[in-house]
């Protein structure tokens, strides 16, 4: 909940769960029940879907607890595309489907970041799983070297054949690290590549773009506004990302001030003689 001396302040507009956009997916990398659990419910306004990352939900104890506590707070659950994907390769899609399906999940994540998978085979099971889940595609590899040669033209096509298949968001891939997709491997976001995502005529409302730390969340909430779709953000984060979304971190707190101060000395008093 919010605290109540924030009525006081001018701050930008923000959507209301349930959410369709201004999205928090946050990532679930194996951590302790409790924790989760307290997390879940000390940040669960911010969070509006908890992904399990990669393959987790595989090796997780009591993941079932975890998604009991998400059901309670109506916090929407998917598992990891990697996991998708090692289920693709064994020929097992059936029994991936079912399992969703077991642990309740309305949402999959649908990728082909690291298997050979052409996106119009992925665009197949899309289609496939959209007629009974909200399908979350995601578009680049994991691979460093591989998305570096994906150029944008590429990225924007694979985008719209995602969603022409169903796909309700489409995620741009940046890893739980920041260092691959729509980033380099020194964690430089790819300005170019974004800039062509952007100028696309692509709905950005249904774009949700990996952003696991502070620089990549905050180019972002400036490029796109504070109701911009975040992905990949850590379980601890979800506050401090609010706080950037609504101006009231020093990152952010500026760009959304529209009243007029004095402009501040270039050189403080204490400093003159």
């Amino acid at each position: 909940m919010d605290s109540p001396w924030i009525e006081v302040l001018n701050q930008p507009e923000r959507t209301e769960k349930p959410r369709e956009i201004g999205l928090t997916v946050v990532i679930d990398n194996g951590v302790p029940v409790g924790w989760f659990r307290d997390a879940m419910e000390s940040n669960g306004a911010w969070i509006d879907c908890v992904k399990f990352g990669w393959g987790t939900s595989m090796v997780t104890p009591k993941l079932e607890e975890k998604i009991e506590v998400l059901n309670r707070l109506g916090i929407r659950y998917f598992f990891g595309g990697t996991l998708f994907e090692k289920f693709l390769i064994q020929g097992r899609i059936d029994d991936y489907e079912a399992m969703c399906l077991h642990y309740g999940c309305r949402d999959v994540e649908i990728s082909n970041g690291t298997v050979p998978l052409a996106n119009a085979e992925k665009a197949r099971f899309i289609e496939r799983f959209a007629r009974q889940f909200r399908v979350l595609s995601e578009v680049g590899y994991k691979d460093v070297k591989q998305s570096l040669l994906l150029p944008p033209h590429r990225w924007i096509q694979f985008i719209r054949e995602d969603f022409a298949a169903g796909a309700s968001y489409v995620i741009t891939e940046a890893r739980e690290s920041g260092t691959s997709g729509i980033c380099r491997e020194n964690g430089e976001l790819r300005f170019g590549l974004i800039e062509e995502i952007l100028e696309a005529s692509l709905d950005t409302n249904r774009l949700i773009f990996e952003a696991p730390n502070k620089t990549l969340q905050k180019y972002f909430i400036d490029k796109l506004g504070p109701n911009v779709n975040l992905g990949n953000v850590a379980i601890g984060d979800a506050i401090p990302l609010e706080t950037l979304r609504r101006g009231l971190r020093s990152d952010t707190l500026l760009q959304f001030e529209t009243g007029d101060l004095p402009l501040a000395d270039a050189e403080p008093a204490l400093w003159k003689s």
